[in-house]
């Protein structure tokens, strides 16, 4: 067993918190002793009481936080030093969560003797491409010489280590471990459960092409939207499942849309909705300009849901050699003109395509092989 120290995010809603709650969870079933530390000014409370429970939950005071980045109170790192002094962790695993705190860490680890190891999640497109693409390596030039002061930084795939090998982050301290879904939660199902039948009925019983996740200037939905508004088909309904500072800009844009063409579904915080609107969907789309490993392709992949995603970051990787549709994030929008009437005329292709990314998804990307490779990682650290 190993006794955890989780920095993480709790909220807003975003892949950083998907991945901190999936991780932590499979851990204690494990057996180790996770304490999860994030930034909530609600729960703060400086009693020794929230040390006394098994699994402890230690929030840290901010003064902003965002789905991209969190500024922490003037106290916040004395805070996070106390909770270390009373948890005596064996590892701080931090799932970078954007914040100034992040490059204190290897010194206030470092001062208290105890390991420090970095999930790194920020998004990427190693071709730089694009503006966004130019904005996110800035971030990780920021990141890199604190990184190589980590114990272990955690990526994703063998393009991101190669970009911060190129920025001095040493290629001995990067592990690949890709995301991992559970595949027991996200499967194919073909049953018409309550949740599927209100789902079908609000979508007027049309065939589903789905975008679920952030509604952000990265994730281009603006490139899927235009495609779609030229190659829309009667009986098929585009449905954007998500929130974001982009949400209302296209909202107002394309509010020429017909509802039976488009749904804005909002926010959706129900795991059994999400998992029920994933199994209906036909297709995925994922046009993102960056991005790091989606996990809501892998949900999607795990569903059995044709999967159209951009090369961006390591999502091209995911989906090579047949498990999905991979296009360039070079004109988005014209590939997807090209792209979207092929799958609307031929659903027998659709349903290849979702049988061939769920057994993607067994053979590399399950939540047990992610935990599996994170305990060797423990192991590895604690020895030395």
């Amino acid at each position: 067993m190993v006794r955890i120290a989780w920095l993480g995010k709790k909220s807003p809603f975003c892949g950083n918190v998907s991945y901190g709650n999936l991780v932590t969870e499979h851990l204690k079933k494990r057996g180790h002793n996770v304490s999860f530390i994030h930034f909530d000014n609600h729960l703060n409370n400086k009693s020794d009481s929230l040390f006394l429970a098994n699994d402890p939950e230690v929030s840290l005071p901010y003064l902003i936080k965002s789905q991209v980045y969190t500024i922490p109170s003037p106290g916040a790192e004395k805070e996070f030093k106390n909770s270390l002094e009373k948890l005596k962790p064996d590892i701080v695993h931090a799932s970078l969560t954007l914040s100034p705190l992040d490059f204190r860490l290897p010194e206030i680890c470092q001062q208290m003797n105890v390991p420090l190891v970095a999930t790194f999640h920020p998004a990427f497109d190693s071709k730089i491409r694009n503006l966004t693409a130019s904005a996110q390596q800035l971030t990780y030039q920021l990141y890199a010489p604190s990184l190589a002061k980590y114990n272990k930084v955690i990526v994703f795939s063998q393009d991101q280590k190669e970009v911060l090998t190129k920025l001095g982050v040493s290629a001995e301290k990067q592990i690949i471990i890709p995301n991992g879904v559970d595949q027991n939660i996200w499967k194919p199902s073909d049953e018409n459960n309550k949740i599927h039948t209100l789902i079908r009925e609000k979508t007027g019983g049309k065939r589903i092409f789905l975008y679920m996740g952030r509604i952000a200037n990265e994730k281009n939905i603006e490139a899927l939207l235009k495609a779609w508004r030229q190659t829309k088909s009667k009986n098929c309904m585009l449905l954007i499942v998500g929130d974001g500072p982009m949400k209302p800009s296209l909202e107002h844009n394309f509010s020429d849309f017909d509802k039976e063409d488009l749904i804005w579904w909002g926010e959706e915080s129900n795991l059994e909705v999400r998992v029920a609107i994933m199994q209906i969907a036909e297709v995925f789309f994922l046009p993102s300009l960056v991005e790091g490993l989606s996990l809501s392709l892998l949900e999607a992949m795990s569903s059995g849901t044709a999967c159209v995603a951009t090369d961006a970051g390591a999502d091209g990787e995911v989906l090579d050699n047949g498990a999905g549709i991979v296009i360039s994030t070079d004109d988005v929008t014209t590939q997807l003109k090209t792209m979207i009437p092929i799958l609307q005329t031929h659903p027998y292709f659709t349903k290849i395509l979702g049988i061939k990314a769920r057994e993607r998804v067994i053979e590399r990307y399950t939540i047990e092989k992610n935990i599996d490779s994170l305990e060797r990682v423990y192991s590895k650290i604690k020895k030395q």
